[in-house]
């Protein structure tokens, strides 16, 4: 089998290079070593940036409207409300699905299969799958996730620093929202996001050391437990991590490394998706120019803000400044609605 693009990794960020890869007239086959519809602990929260990128590609998911984002810390509390349109809670499912069909329409071609190997050359890719078929293609993009089997393969990772490692665990709960923003809880060792994702369900994930307590960090915030209690589980709970991954380029001749594959830092800003479909277009966009090469700087100017303002509170959220947090956000509201709002859009 031969295509214009061969895309490792059916997340929804694959997905999306899939479809922009088709609505640029490139034939496209996904390599999913999952089969179905695939599910993934993480925040669910797209911000409103996303959404119009979205709609470019003609995929609209269910969900609820996000309006803004709240700190939580103890009795001490910041709202910012998006300044335009809302962003979307939206199960992972219902993303995924919505992504799939609308890939499917297309005419992307679906494959259920694991990648143990990878050459090319001046002329294209070839991909060997563990069933031992082959796949080639022109160009590669790696949106295999945060343990990207691409990136090791072409040899771009990096070890990923020992300290600061976090973690993150993902739970349903079928009650109903009790506000329309993205409520982040400061705990002692955690930080909660709780979503709404339905009329009738919320979303909570935490991020946290590894081996982190997901209940006793819930007890640990009376508002929250007293929110939840008697709600029935609604999800399996799901775990990730660790979010701290480096590559040292995100091109190796034809293959280019896309959303986590590429170098993650941490999900505190939850901009993951966001930032993932906007690199598949830019990707796409460099591969139909010829001059897959230029992806690294479009690359670099798309996440920009996002590393710069991600390590930031990543280091301050593991030091003594997290208990500042909060207090220092509702003493200055309009700095703290200036971060969101660049990081939302």
């Amino acid at each position: 089998m031969t295509f214009d693009v061969v895309i490792v990794g059916g997340g929804p960020v694959g997905l999306v290079a899939a479809i922009e890869a088709r609505l640029a007239g490139l034939s496209a086959v996904v390599l999913e070593q999952r089969s179905g519809v695939i599910d993934k602990a993480c925040g669910e929260g797209l911000m409103p940036g996303a959404i119009p990128l979205l709609a470019r590609l003609g995929v609209d998911p269910v969900g609820v409207p996000l309006r803004g984002i709240t700190y939580n810390q103890g009795t001490r509390s910041v709202t910012h409300r998006f300044a335009g349109e809302p962003g979307r809670g939206v199960r992972r499912t219902a993303l995924h699905d919505a992504l799939r069909a609308r890939a499917l329409e297309l005419g992307v071609e679906l494959c259920t299969s694991k990648v143990d190997s990878i050459d090319q050359d001046e002329s294209g890719v070839r991909v060997g799958a563990v069933q031992g078929s082959t796949v080639q293609a022109s160009y590669l993009l790696a949106c295999d996730g945060l343990h990207s089997t691409v990136a090791r393969l072409v040899g771009l990772t990096l070890p990923a620093p020992v300290r600061r490692r976090r973690y993150g665990i993902r739970q349903h709960y079928a009650v109903a929202p009790w506000g329309d923003t993205v409520e982040i809880h400061y705990a002692r060792s955690a930080e909660i996001y709780v979503t709404p994702i339905a009329p009738d369900e919320v979303g909570i994930a935490m991020l946290g050391a590894q081996h982190t307590d997901f209940d006793a960090v819930i007890a640990g915030i009376p508002d929250l437990a007293a929110r939840l209690a008697g709600a029935a589980v609604a999800s399996s709970r799901r775990g990730a991590g660790p979010f701290r991954q480096r590559t040292r380029a995100r091109t190796a001749g034809r293959v280019l490394l896309v959303g986590d594959a590429s170098g993650y830092v941490d999900a505190i800003t939850g901009e993951g998706l966001r930032l993932g479909f906007a690199q598949a277009g830019a990707a796409i966009s460099c591969i139909v120019a010829g001059d897959p090469a230029r992806y690294e700087i479009e690359w670099r100017r798309i996440t920009r803000d996002f590393r710069i303002t991600t390590t930031a509170l990543v280091r301050i959220a593991t030091s003594p400044l997290r208990r500042a947090i909060v207090p220092l956000s509702a003493t200055l509201p309009g700095r703290f609605g200036a971060v969101v709002e660049s990081l939302a859009r």
